[in-house]
């Protein structure tokens, strides 16, 4: 189990600060995390590549991850 963190404001953890500030990782609305269960697609050279909603369909999520295995 992991302590709460910040994902917004001045407070934010640099990791969510680094994941909403790349250009895959901005947000439609802004680059701020709503609420829980935004995800972020990260391929294996660390790169962001997709950012979802927390609305996303799942099945979305699923058919985007073989691209990147």
């Amino acid at each position: 189990m992991y302590s709460k963190i910040d994902v917004n404001g001045d407070d934010a953890h640099p990791l969510w600060k680094w994941m909403k500030e790349q250009p895959k990782g901005r947000g439609t609305l802004g680059n701020a995390i709503k609420w829980n269960f935004t995800k972020f697609l990260i391929n294996r050279e660390g790169q962001v590549v997709k950012r979802y909603s927390p609305m996303e369909d799942p099945y979305i999520i699923e058919k985007d991850l073989p691209a990147y295995l």
